[in-house]
This record gives structure tokens, sequence and C-alpha cells, in this order.
């Protein structure tokens, strides 16, 4: 069969829907859903192609990668490097998928779509690497990323055989694995299985027809899978369709012996009647088993087991459609072998006696009842399906098929309309004149308005043709008092009006009819004008009016629709339908027009897609027209926000929120507390409310000066128990909602301008908020690696959430220089106490003084008047920065230094012993006192002999006084002292003690961070050759002290003027691979020949480090030069640095981590062909 049919991987030619090959070219129609879920997980690829790949001598090896192109020409070095760049974007994106939420995760797959669009090979392989780098990773961040990894592998053009492997393997064995999350999770493992079968469908279905024929009945799982196979549009050619229906049937014929095994057959009926989660819609794994049951019943050669299957199935429940329209089908497919047996079953069913009963009762008297209800249309269905599968078969029987279905047809509930609508028309017309008021009009028409809503195009048909015909008769004959008020008539124009857009032609123009009858009833009787009807109405239906016209029937109107005569006497029926309704508004009252509007709004909760559609249409037309003479708004805000999770067209949702953009030009104090109230938690829906109501600049000015107006409200909340309900609660929560929505508005592009011109009062108000949290003490508190790690979920009691929106804030406002200095030194935990909340805010304030940042002056403007707060936080927040800003020469911009003085001297009285301490610091800064500069820099010298005392914590002690006093001196500097301070703490950077290592790292950072470029010259060669033990430190087995290197690297980078200095940021603060590292290499090895020199050096003496780690990775570093310069680096090596060399990688060989094995390697195979040749 595999000659026959030659595979095509990457064909994406549409083939229809799903069809299986039967006897006779005869196909089955699978009426599934594709609509999947998502799911992930994969192993190493470990065969000989990985090691194959490096044979060539000079390749950079990349952050785990499994392609292994370890090293580049230098040519390519641009390229690499942007791909390497893109790898570390893209792990952290895989990285913030675990804690985003549902709208932040659709951003960040849209994100990786897009790389996986331009490199599916690089995306597939930071994805694999994420995972070897995490094997604990919850089941629902798995879940996520198998999102990320079917949407990258259907990217791809091209599935290497390798990648091909691992991906059906970890498919295979995470689609049965039982998690929390149930059958998405399976499902999503299932539908990287699905895209791998883009590729190579013939090695995916060869796995699963071993599974399906082992004799155990299959998991749901390898259902789904099939189901999706066999009803895609796109996986198959022409050709490769007719082979996988082929090897379907051929799979049947061996699951034939299944049939008569009791545990697999019950398995099969319980699972095809076990109901599924939305009945309306029959699952893959479902649809495909019923086509499967009846190809495999096509192959049973023994009638009587296929008679025995077919008659327990059909004594199962027909409540649901789907479950009646997969009986039909399993019932068609063996026809086309057995329909003898078949046609037996179908006249022995119809003959029992729940389905003589369901033919003549329509109230079912308990749940078993509902089972046989629908029965009939089973076998409607079924002999429908008998004639489409059987064909030529079926001739002898016509005459039998076409009368059983006209019989079950004729009992059927469709035919009943046709003889009671003009009975009900004449019924309403007769009822009207009995009681000519707006009230009976109202009573009569509500008993339509079910049917008007109905999702079967002939129920509204006839509906609303009713509905106009009573119209039409009162517009003509104006049997209505003029004294009374219409009841609920913007109700009947919004439901009129929204089926003016009805799919169905004649429901249009009926709509349209009717609406346009109903404007001239209102203009009649807001002009008072009446035709008086005789005094007493007709006592028979059929009796005429005084003119001789007779009540008017559906006949009546279907011979006699309206003249062309009649319509250009009236200019409305000239109009379209939305200048009908518009007209008709104009003349509705505000309580008319409140009516309209709900009406609007509840049908955008229907589940038929016409109705949302005109739903929204009719509320955006209402709102445009009328929505500034709105009184209270706050109930319709919140009524539209609850059915947006329900509105899935998206022109819907672009009109609905659009209306929400045009109500809130005049409502917006309203719709933000509106939408405060249902942003706790925030779901994506209400996101999106928000993104609407800033669309437009001035209204996304005035909703974030209302956010931070509540931000700042900052109440207690009551206390438990206090179980009286208090203002204060709602102002609480209002407050705590107001802080998510600040976090969150800052990814909106709809805010990032207002955003950016409020950064100094949401820069003090976050700060400020961050501190109120730490006082209410909320329970549940993360903890602090969490909050620097990971957003937490919008939640009032997330003490990270204010602290999230202020990270944001400086990372979405272009001030991520401020960001890193904190992100870096793992400072972002300050903020998760009260009693570290102080040093947090100090050094935030102090990275920009060091940044030099241009918001300095307008955040000081911003505080001043802080400093008389009557709240205690408030002025101590303020007092924080202020006491760092006196560093920063833009203050004397600000606030002179006479005026500085009187403000801290004034804070010495301050209640608060806080406020007083800080602003008798400040009183003692240098600004002040300008002589002290030179008393601290006199008592460095011997602060610097005590570096080398016994005591650890006594080193530790002088080097923070030594950091203290650095910054102390301000712009001033350390002046000659500074190279002394350099090379005292570069002597320690190797010492066995981790807190002395971490403290002098620290030290160096400050030395470097308080250097001015006036002093650089003395301390280059200093930075230069500290660079690579920093480089090296990063993998210190001490944590603290990889931060500080990190740190401190970071801080010389910046000195030394680097470029890609934020690329630098996030390869330190997130990026652990090996690219990073090479990232990092490429850095320091390509400025100049000096630098080259001086940094080969310190690596190639760090070879003879006793640390492991160390000479591990300067082994690493010194083999990514080889591969770029390797003269250059074995004219550097003596005998014993080369012997050293040899034997580090020959360690590496056996080391835990894949990818260094493999990198270690290929470095002795190059070094030995390397070492070989002459020098030159």
């Amino acid at each position: 069969m595999d000659g026959q049919c030659p595979e095509r991987p990457h064909s994406r030619t549409p083939t229809g829907r799903m069809s299986s090959a039967v006897s006779q070219n005869s196909r089955i129609s699978l009426p599934v859903s594709t609509s999947t879920k998502d799911a992930s997980c994969m192993k190493v690829p470990q065969d000989s192609a990985r090691r194959d790949r490096w044979s060539h001598p000079t390749t950079i090896l990349l952050h785990k990668s499994q392609s292994s192109q370890a090293t580049l020409m230098p040519q390519e070095h641009g390229m690499f490097m942007a791909e390497a760049y893109s790898a570390a974007t893209c792990f952290k994106m895989l990285q913030d998928m675990n804690s985003a939420d549902p709208f932040h995760l659709k951003y960040i797959i849209k994100k990786i779509k897009n790389m996986a669009h331009g490199s599916p090979k690089m995306v597939m392989e930071t994805i694999h690497d994420y995972f070897i780098d995490n094997p604990e990773i919850s089941s629902r961040h798995k879940f996520r990323l198998f999102q990320a990894l079917e949407m990258v592998i259907r990217a791809s053009d091209v599935l290497e055989e390798t990648w091909e492997k691992t991906f059906t393997r970890l498919a295979l064995e995470n689609m049965t694995k039982a998690t929390e999350l149930e059958d998405i999770y399976q499902d999503a493992a299932s539908n990287v299985l699905v895209a791998i079968c883009r590729h190579s469908w013939r090695v995916v279905v060869q796995h699963l027809e071993t599974e399906l024929l082992t004799g155990v009945f299959p998991h749901r799982s390898l259902l789904y899978v099939m189901g999706v196979l066999s009803s895609s549009e796109e996986l198959f050619s022409q050709e490769d369709k007719a082979c996988w229906e082929e090897q379907l049937i051929q799979m049947a014929i061996k699951s034939v012996p299944f049939l008569r095994t009791d545990v697999w057959s019950k398995e099969l009926l319980w699972t095809l009647t076990t109901p599924s989660w939305t009945p309306q819609e029959q699952s893959p794994e479902k649809a495909f088993l019923f086509a499967y049951y009846g190809l495999i019943l096509q192959a049973e050669k023994n009638s009587a087991t296929v008679r025995r299957h077919l008659q327990a199935l059909l004594e199962t429940s027909h409540q649901w459609p789907m479950q009646r329209e997969g009986m039909a089908l399993t019932l068609g497919l063996a026809a086309t072998h057995h329909l003898d047996d078949v046609w037996a079953v179908l006249d022995q069913f119809g003959r029992s006696r729940p389905i003589r009963w369901s033919l003549h009762s329509f109230s079912p008297k308990n749940s078993e009842d509902l089972h046989w209800k629908w029965a009939s249309s089973t076998i409607l269905l079924a002999y429908g399906q008998v004639a489409a599968k059987a064909r030529a078969h079926i001739l002898p029987w016509v005459d039998n098929i076409v009368s059983r279905m006209v019989f079950y047809f004729h009992y059927s509930s469709w035919s009943l309309y046709s003889r009671t609508t003009e009975a009900l028309d004449l019924m309403l017309q007769s009822l009207i004149m009995q009681n000519p008021t707006a009230g009976e009009l109202h009573f009569l028409l509500s008993h339509l308005y079910t049917w008007l809503a109905s999702e079967k195009a002939h129920e509204r048909q006839r509906a609303v043709h009713s509905c106009m015909i009573l119209l039409k008769f009162l517009n003509h004959n104006g049997y209505l008092d003029p004294k009374e008020n219409f009841k609920r008539i913007g109700q009947l124009v919004g439901i009129l009006g929204m089926l003016c857009q009805d799919p169905d032609k004649a429901t249009q123009r009926c709509s349209l009819e009717g609406a346009s009858h109903l404007y001239q009833l209102l203009m009649r009787h807001k002009a008072g004008e009446t035709l008086q009807a005789e005094s007493q109405a007709p006592k028979e239906l059929s009796q005429a009016h005084s003119d001789g016209t007779p009540l008017w029937n559906s006949r009546d109107q279907k011979a006699t629709p309206l003249s062309p005569q009649e319509m250009a006497k009236n200019h409305i029926f000239q109009l379209c339908s939305s200048q009908v309704i518009k007209e008709i508004m104009q003349q509705l009252t505000l309580a008319e027009l409140n009516d309209l509007i709900w009406t609007a709004i509840d049908s955008l909760g229907s589940t038929s897609p016409f109705h949302v559609q005109a739903a929204s249409e009719m509320l955006l037309t209402a709102i445009q027209e009328h929505g500034a003479k709105l009184k209270i708004v706050s109930s319709m805000a919140q009524a539209i926000g609850l059915r947006l999770c329900s509105v899935h067209n998206p022109q819907a949702q672009e009109k609905t929120l659009h209306a929400i953009t045009l109500l809130a030009r005049n409502h917006t104090r309203e719709l933000v507390a509106t939408f405060l109230d249902i942003s706790i938690p925030l779901d994506s829906h209400t996101f999106q409310l928000w993104r609407a109501l800033g669309a437009e600049q001035p209204t996304s000015h005035l909703v974030l000066t209302m956010l931070l107006a509540w931000l700042q409200e900052r109440p207690l909340p009551t206390g438990a128990s206090d179980s009286s309900p208090c203002p204060k609660e709602k102002t609480y929560l209002r407050s705590l909602a107001a802080m998510n929505m600040l976090r969150e508005l800052q990814f909106a592009r709809e805010f990032k301008q207002a955003v950016q011109e409020a950064y100094p009062k949401l820069f003090l108000a976050l700060l400020t908020q961050t501190h109120y949290v730490l006082e209410l003490n909320l329970p549940g508190e993360p903890q602090p690696k969490q909050q620097a790690q990971e957003a937490a979920m919008p939640s009032p009691q997330s003490c990270s959430t204010s602290l999230e929106a202020l990270k944001r804030l400086l990372s979405t406002t272009g001030h991520w220089h401020d960001f890193a200095h904190l992100e870096l030194q793992g400072s972002w935990e300050l903020f998760a106490t009260i009693h570290t909340y102080p040093k947090g805010v100090g050094l935030l304030a102090r990275a920009m003084v060091h940044n030099h940042c241009r918001q300095i002056t307008v955040v000081l403007r911003q505080l001043l008047p802080s400093l008389q707060s009557p709240e205690e936080r408030d002025r101590k927040v303020a007092i924080l920065i202020l006491t760092e800003f006196l560093y920063s020469p833009a203050l004397l911009e600000v606030l002179p230094k006479q005026a500085a003085l009187t403000v801290l001297a004034q804070g010495l009285h301050d209640p608060s012993p806080e406020v007083r301490v800080l602003s008798l610091q400040g009183l003692s800064n240098i600004l002040f006192h300008p002589d002290k500069g030179s008393l601290l820099r006199g008592q460095l010298r011997p602060f610097l002999d005590g570096f080398f005392q016994s005591s650890e914590q006594v080193i530790l002690c002088i080097m923070g006084t030594v950091s203290d006093t650095l910054h102390r001196l301000g712009a001033q500097g350390a002046g000659s002292q500074s190279l002394s301070v350099a090379i005292s703490a570069r002597s320690f950077f190797n010492d066995e003690r981790n807190t002395i290592r971490a403290a002098a790292m620290a030290l160096f950072g400050d030395l470097v961070a308080a250097t001015a470029d006036r002093e650089l010259s003395g301390l280059r060669t200093q930075v230069h050759q500290s660079m690579v033990p920093l480089l090296l430190h990063l993998k210190d087995q001490c944590p603290a002290v990889a931060t500080q290197a990190k740190f401190a690297f970071y801080r010389c980078a910046v000195l030394l003027r680097w470029r890609l200095l934020h690329t630098l940021f996030c390869t330190l603060a997130w990026e652990r691979g090996l690219s990073a590292r090479h990232f990092l290499w490429t850095c320091l090895m390509t400025r100049s020949q000096e630098e080259f020199s001086i940094h080969l050096s310190q690596a190639l003496s760090h070879l003879h480090s006793h640390s492991h780690h160390i000479k591990t990775w300067a082994a690493l570093f010194i083999g990514h030069t080889i591969c770029y310069h390797p003269q250059a680096v074995f004219q550097m090596l003596n005998a014993v640095d080369t012997n050293l060399l040899f034997c580090t990688f020959e360690r590496l060989k056996s080391d835990p981590e894949p990818s260094i094995r493999e990198f270690a390697t290929g470095q002795l195979s190059f070094l030995q062909k390397v070492s070989a040749r002459p020098k030159q």
C-alpha cells in the first residue's frame, strides 16, 4: 500500500470535510469540531545525527542547541548574535507563560508565533532547552508550552527526523498521562502529534495503528487524534487522503475480532453513549468512533454479530442531536455490506413500544422518557444515511425508504406552524380590538418575543410576520387609545431592529415593514391623532369594519403586499433599516431608550451569531445617537462587561467595545467606578473594556487620573468582627483594584502616552501603595523570590501587585536602567517586608541618581508637597527619595541649597521618628559640607589596610564601610584613592570565603559606579582585568557571589560605554545558557587587541583555579576564543596551559550536561588538529 500511495509530508492541499474510504468509493463524513486544546513535554534527541553535526571544527555551542552549531565563522557573527538574542527572548517568554494571565498569555503566544514564522528551528530548540532546564515544571506550564510547540511545528516548513522522533515519542507519552488538567492536557499532547502529521503522517499513523490494534480498547486521546486527522481539511493532499482512508479500512478489518470480545465491546458502547462536554457539539474522538464502528461492522461477515451490535447501539439514549447523527452514520456505513441486516434492525426498532410512544406523546413524564423522545429522529437520519451510503444497492428499496421517511417526518413537530399561523393573526387582531390599549399590545407581543429570538429561522420568520401583521393592522385602523403611553416599546424597537439584520431575507423584509408601521404608530400617538373605530368590536373574527374592510390574515398579506403608491406616501418606507431605526429612536423617551439599550445588551448573550452581531450594531447606534443624554449607565456597563465573554464574533466584539468608547466621552467617572468593581479578578474580557475606555486620548488621561485618585484613597479594611456592611470596605477594594489596573494598563497601547506623561505621579503613587499594602499585613503573601521572578495574578490580597506595577512602569516608560539596577542585585525582595522597604526605596532612588535619570526634577517637584501630607507613609516615601536625590546635581534646579536645608530642618519636627532620622541624615550630606570630602577620602587608606584582618566579620564590616564612604562622597569621588580601592577589592575576587568574594565584588561595583569620566583613565586597566573573573563567577556555586558578579559586570560595561546594554542586562538577568556566554564572550573579545590580550590572559590564569566551576567555565571561554582566534590563543599558551586545557576538556567529556559533553568532544578534536600544525 505504501508503494502505491507515496507520502507527501508537506502538502497543504485542502480536501474538504473528513472522509473515509469504504467499498465502491463511498465515503463517510464526520460532523466534528476541529477546535483543539493544548499541552507539552519532550525529550532530548540522542541519536548519532547530533554528533555528526560537530564534524566542522569551528562551530560555536549555543544554549543547549540541539542543532549544536557551536562555532561560527566571523562573517556569520552578526547573524548568530541576532539568533542568540532571539533565543534569549524566546526563552524568557516561555518562562513567563507559567504566570501570565490569559490576556498576556495570548500576547506571548502571538510573539512566539511571529518568531516561529521567521525561525521555527530556533524556537523549537529553545522550547526543547526549556524542558531540559526545567524538568519539574507544572502540568499547567507544560500545557501552555505544548501550545507553543504545536504552533511552531505547524509553522515549520521542514521538520528534521530527529525532532520528529523526539516529539512523536513525547506526544505519545503525554497523551495518556493523568493530570489535574484532565482531558485538555491529553488533547494538547495529541495536538502536537497532529501537527507532526503535517510533515510525516505515515510515521504517526503507524504508531497509532500499533496502539489501536493491541486488543485493549484504545485510550480516548488515541481516538481524539484519529478523529482530528479524519476531519482535517488541510493535512492531506487528495492522493494522501485516499491512502489514509484505505489504511483506515484496513485497520477496521483488523479490528473485527474485537467485536466478539465482551470487555472491548462494552467499553466501545460506553464510550459512544457517554455525554460529551457540550452535547450540541460532537467531540473528535466520538465522531471518529461512530465512523470507525461503522467500518468495523461493515467488515464483519457474521450477520448475527452485526445485528446484535446495532440493536445494542439503538437501545442507548437518543436525547442529544450529535448522538442521533452518530448512530445514523454507524448504521449507514454498516448498510453498505449488510443492507438486509440494517433494514431489519431499523424495522424492528421502529415497531418497538418506546418508538410508538414517542410518535404520539409530547409530554415526557420522567428522565427515561427523554432518552426516547427523539428516537424517531434517529430513524429518520438513519434511513437518510442508508440511502446515501448504500447507493446502488438501495434501488430496490427506494419506495420503502421514502415511505418510511415521510412517515417519520409527518410525526415531527416541524409542520405544526403552517395550520395555526392564520388563526394566530386573526386571534391577535380580535384581542386588540376588544381591548385597544398599549398594555394589551405589550401583553400580546410579549408572547411572540421568545419566537422572535429563536435560533430557528422558520420560527423567527413566522413570529415576525405575525408581529408585522398586527402592527400594520393597528397602523391602518388606529384602534389604540392615544391617552395611554406605550409600554416597553423600546424592547420591541430593539427586537425589530436586530431582526432587520436576519440572514433570512423574508424575515428582514417583515421586520423592516413592521418597524416602519411602528414608527407611524408612534408619530400618530405623539401627535394625538387617532382613527376612531366602531364603538363595539365585532363579535366574530370574520366580521368586517364599518367601511367593509375585513380583518387581515396571512393570506391577505401574501396576496396584497404594501403597494408602491402606499410606500411613496410615507418616506419611512423608502429608508433602509438603519435609518428607520434611527428615526424611531428620535421619538423614544429616555426610559424607552434605556429599554432598547437593555434589549440589545441582553441579546449580546445569545447563542446565535447573527443575534449577537445585530445586537452589537444596535447598541452602537443607540449610544452614538443618544449616549450623551443617558443618566445612569453603570448597570449597563456592568452588564456589557458580563456578556462580553460570550461575544465570539470579532466584528461584534469590536462594535460593542466601540460603544463603550463612545459612552466614556460623557460618563467616564461612572464607567471607571463600575469597571473597578468587576476587575477583581481581572480577565481578558474586562481588560478589553478598559482598553476601550481609553481608546481616545483625552479619555485615557482622565481614566488614569481617576485610577490614581482611587488608588490614593487607601482606607484600612473593616475588621473581621464587624459584620455590618461598611462603605469603606468597597473603597478599599476599589483602591486595590485601581492598583491592579494601573499595573495592567501599562501594557495597553491606548494608555501608553498617558502613562508616559503621568510617570512622576505614578512612580510616587505606586511606591506609596506598596507601603500601604504592607501595612495591611494581608494573608497569603507570595515569597520574596516569587515576587522578584514572576508576576502575581491580579488579586486584592497579593502584596506583589503594586510592586509588579512599579516594575512595569520602569520597564515600559524607558527607565529600564533603573529597573536593571534592582533586578541584577535581587533587591526587589526588599519591598516584601515593612522593615526592608526603606532600603529598597533608597536603592531605587540611588539608581536614578547613578543613571542620571531625566525624571529626577519632575519627581522632585511632585514629592515636595508629599512632605506636608497628613499620611505618614507619604512623608516617609518622600524623605527617602529626597535624601538620595541630594547626591544628584539636578536637585539644585528645583530646590536651592538653602531651601533644601529648610525642608530637612522641618523634617526634624515630624511626628514620625523615621522621618526625623532620615531628615537628620540628609542634613549631614556632603552637599551641605563640601569639606567633608577630604576627610572621608583620608580614611580610605586605613580602611584598606584592614582588609587583611583575620576575622571574616571584620573584613566584611570594613568593606561595607568603604562602600558607604564611596556613596557619601557623591560626585566628589574617591580621587587618587580609587586605584587602591580597586586593586584591594580585586584581590579578593577568588577568595575561598563566599561572603568575602561577594563583598569584594559589591565594593568594586560601587567604586565603578562612583567613578567619574575624569578618573577612568587610572582605573581602565583594573576594570578590564576584572571583566573575565566577574564573567566566570556568574557560575559561582554561591548565589550571593553570582548576583554581585552580575551587577558588577553590568556596572563595568556601563562605565566602558558598551553598546547593546539592554541586551546585556536581559542576558545577565534571565539567560543562563551557553548562548548567553557566547554573547558575553563577544562583548569582551571583539573590542580591541589590547583588551583581547588582557581577557585571554585572565582566562588562562583561571585554568589553574582550585574551583571546579571556575576552571570549567574558563575552559569554555578559551574554547570559544580558539574557535575564532586559534593562532592567537596557541601563541599565548605554554606547555603547562596546553596540557591543562586538554585535561580539562577530557574531563568535561564526562560532564552531566549533554551540551557541555558535546562541546568538549568537538573542542578536543579541534585542539588536536590545530596544535599539530606548525606555529607561524
